[in-house]
């Protein structure tokens, strides 16, 4: 099935009612498996920042550049995976991928612990939290199309990537505070659009059968990206660096 596709009008008007019954139990999906995944990041990045052996695995890598380069093409590699073999990939296997992405995000995380105080990242993860919510709302509730927020949105995330990998060789830190504010731009603007296009396709889904419940978990990997940029961008703002 073509998901972009789903159009509740031309249900029945049984599946209209199993339909009805659907949404709240795929939008929970999204959330349990969107909090589950930042769960699982948090702890891998706190074990790792704790293990002497792995925190050093984790600095040579981030120091080499073309290691740091290959590591970013493998997590955008997986999540590509994920997004474009979803109809070919069982609802496990899937959630599986969704989990590796999630511990691997986390190790690569675990340098945060190093470089900021850890009451500036609870701190930050709070104020990230708190405006995640109120733009996931946003998105939910507004009655405003948000559409043509996609390209712009798109375009806005397509110069992140270029000017951050221009910036791990150039090392402006200008440059990064730049980035930074753009980014917290970007995401939010993110979370109210993925919020919406998540809502409008789930509210369409006929069951909770297992292709539905693989929309509601690349609607959940949508959100944790989101959560995960914007903490990383507001932490690069308001972060406080250890001596």
């Amino acid at each position: 099935m073509d998901y972009e596709e789903l159009n509740y009008n031309t249900l029945s008007r049984e599946q209209q009612f199993e339909a009805s019954l659907a949404f709240p139990a795929l939008m929970r999906k999204v959330y349990v498996w969107m909090t589950l995944a930042l769960v699982i990041t948090g702890f891998t990045a706190y074990y790792v920042a704790t293990s002497p052996a792995l925190i050093t695995m984790i600095i040579t890598i981030i120091t080499n550049k073309i290691l740091l380069l290959g590591l970013m093409v493998a997590e955008v590699l997986l999540v590509l995976v994920i997004s474009g073999a979803i109809n070919k990939l069982s609802l496990p296997m899937a959630t599986f991928l969704f989990a590796l992405y999630s511990v691997i995000n986390g190790a690569t995380m675990s340098l945060i612990f190093l470089a900021y105080t850890a009451s500036s990242i609870a701190s930050v993860f709070f104020i990230t939290a708190g405006t995640f919510a109120v733009m996931a709302a946003y998105g939910y509730f507004t009655k405003k199309d948000l559409t043509s927020w996609g390209p712009i949105l798109f375009m806005g995330l397509i110069g992140l990537i270029l000017a951050s990998v221009v910036n791990i060789f150039i090392g402006n830190s200008f440059m990064d505070l730049i980035i930074s504010y753009a980014g917290v731009i970007v995401f939010v603007g993110l979370t109210a659009y993925d919020s919406q296009k998540i809502k409008n396709l789930l509210i369409q889904a006929p069951d909770a059968s297992e292709g539905m419940q693989k929309l509601a978990l690349l609607g959940s990997l949508s959100l944790y990206l989101d959560f995960i940029n914007l903490f990383i961008y507001l932490l690069r703002i308001f972060g406080s660096r250890r001596d």
